[in-house]
């Protein structure tokens, strides 16, 4: 997982869902995306193990304006945020559950 873009916030408002209490696993997808499949399990079962942190999955192509202003350019994409919406950290196929621990260590 890569560092977030500094500025950059995403709200409720934008992803239709509120964000987590102390961070958010956002995840774009898209309908035929078999990693994007695995993903979504994984960033479930990590959002379930650590109090106060939600998981929200954007089918990309449903909301292209998003996907766009955020450069998100491959599925599954998967972006950390902070309580505040801040972009902490981006990482693009799919995730090993170690490290979305430990970028969620930097959000929290």
């Amino acid at each position: 997982m890569r560092q977030g873009d500094d500025g950059e916030r995403i709200g409720a408002v934008q992803l239709g869902r509120p964000l987590g209490e102390r961070a958010t696993l956002l995840q774009f997808s898209t309908a035929f995306c078999q990693p994007c499949r695995a993903t979504r399990r994984i960033l479930a079962d990590v959002a379930a193990m650590v109090p106060g942190v939600a998981h929200v999955e954007v089918d990309a192509e449903h909301h292209l304006d998003l996907v766009r202003s955020l450069g998100i350019v491959k599925t599954p994409t998967v972006l950390v945020l902070d309580a505040g919406g801040h972009i902490v950290r981006r990482a693009t196929g799919q995730p090993r559950k170690v490290d979305v621990v430990a970028a969620l260590g930097e959000a929290v």
